[in-house]
Parts: structure tokens; C-alpha cells; sequence
């Protein structure tokens, strides 16, 4: 495999170049009488600032890492760093607040809740972390302006195209200001002029605010909007491939 290149407080830890790191990862799972390895011994280095695409067919192991990556799972081996820190010791509560503080989800079925307007499922992970009602009102706002949503901001999920929606959930990964953004398929139910309107977006704000941004996904065209693409192949890395874009 090519190399790469070279307890959570409210405030963000400071960054280290290396933000994300798995190391001798396997993850399997039980099916009846047998195992099944979805990774195997998976070791993949995440600097701060980067654009990364992780690229690979349905059953490849690519949701799998995204999930480790995210603290939404833990390894059956090995070990998965989040800035210097191994989540892969630490309990549920901890995790959780990881997630809350330091990572921004997007998901391919934007996971709106739909009895709550736009600007309330914007402001959502700013009530999860107790903010202020009054703060965490007005960085909604300033975020659906970046978005373009100001004016849909009483809307519910169900008045919102599905481009309008992913915008939204782009918003919400925002709120709290997070290290990295995961997102999984961001364009996977978006037309094509809409998709571009979307990867665009990500685009500009890792160029302009140098958020680390991780992708997944199926879709090769994708790969040309990251700093490195990782190719995933039956629960291996097949290769890495680095690219020039800044």
C-alpha cells in the first residue's frame, strides 16, 4: 500500500497534523456460525486540513471506516486515534461527545427530523451541547444564509426539494463548528446539477476555511474534488492515490 504523506473539553482540543488515525484495524462481525472480516487490519492516517475521498464498490469496507472514523463504532482490533486521542478505550458518553462537539455527519438520506422546521433541525446540535437559545438561533440563521436557505427557514423537511434538504443538513454538520466533516454518498439522491451545486460547496469550504473533509463513496467523478483518494477493496486498502488540487 503506498504511504500517505506525511475525556473532550467544550472548546476544541489543538489540531495536530495528524487528526485521524487507524492503525491495524479489523472489524468483523458475527453472521450465525461464522465471521466475517468487513476490515482487515486497515491503517490510514488523516492530516488535519485535508480533502479526502475514501472510493469503493457496495461491500467494500467504505461505510465501515466512515463509522469508525465517525465514533459511531469501535474496532475488534487495532487501534482508531481522533487527534492524538484512542476512541477505541473510551465509553459510550465519551464518544457522544465527540461526536457532538468535534464532527459534522452528512448522510445520503440527510436525516432531517421532519416534525421540526428547517432552522430547528439546524440549530439541533447546538441544543444537544446546552448552547444558549438566543445563540444558537442567530448561528442558525447565519448558516442557512451561507446555505442560501434564509427564506425556507419555517419549513418543514417535507416543503424542501431534496437538494434544498442536503443544504440543510450541510448546515446542521456546521452548527457547532466542527474539526472534520464526514459525509457518506452527499450526493447519492441529488440530480447531477444539484450533486455539483453540493461537492462545489465542500469544495469551498475546505479550500477557504481549511476543513478537513472526508467523503464516501461509490463514484469515481468524486474522486477529483480530494487531496487523496483511498481505495477500498473487500475490506482492504488497495491503494492510495494522491492528488494536486491545492
Amino acid at each position: 500500500m503506498e504511504e500517505s504523506k506525511g475525556t473532550y473539553p467544550v472548546t476544541h482540543p489543538v489540531q495536530s497534523a495528524s487528526l485521524m488515525h487507524l492503525s491495524g484495524v479489523w472489524k468483523i462481525y458475527q453472521m450465525g456460525d461464522t465471521e466475517f472480516a468487513a476490515l482487515k487490519n486497515i491503517d490510514l492516517e488523516i492530516q488535519t486540513g485535508e480533502f479526502v475521498v475514501i472510493l469503493g464498490p457496495s461491500g467494500s469496507g467504505k461505510s465501515t471506516i466512515m463509522n469508525l472514523l465517525g465514533c459511531l463504532d469501535m474496532p475488534n482490533k487495532g487501534i482508531v486515534q481522533l487527534n492524538g486521542k484512542d476512541i477505541s478505550k473510551m465509553q459510550e458518553s465519551e464518544l457522544a461527545q465527540i461526536r457532538g462537539q468535534l464532527i459534522g455527519f452528512i448522510f445520503q438520506q440527510f436525516n432531517l427530523i421532519p416534525i421540526l422546521n428547517v432552522i430547528e433541525n439546524v440549530m439541533l446540535p447546538l441544543e444537544f451541547q446546552e448552547e444558549n437559545a438566543d445563540y444558537s438561533w442567530k448561528k442558525a440563521e447565519e448558516l442557512l444564509e451561507i446555505v442560501n436557505l434564509s427564506d425556507k427557514k419555517y419549513n418543514l423537511p417535507s416543503q424542501l426539494s431534496g437538494g434544498q434538504r442536503q443544504r440543510v443538513a450541510i448546515a446542521r454538520s456546521l452548527a457547532v463548528d466542527p474539526m472534520v466533516i464526514l459525509a457518506d454518498e452527499p450526493t447519492g439522491n441529488l440530480d447531477s446539477t444539484t450533486g455539483t451545486y453540493i461537492l462545489d460547496f465542500l469544495s469551498e469550504l475546505h479550500k477557504k476555511e481549511s476543513k478537513t473533509i472526508i467523503m464516501i463513496t461509490h463514484d469515481p467523478e468524486l474522486a477529483e474534488y480530494a487531496d487523496r483518494v483511498v481505495h477500498i477493496l473487500d475490506g482492504t486498502i488497495e491503494r492510495i492515490e494522491i492528488r494536486n488540487n491545492k
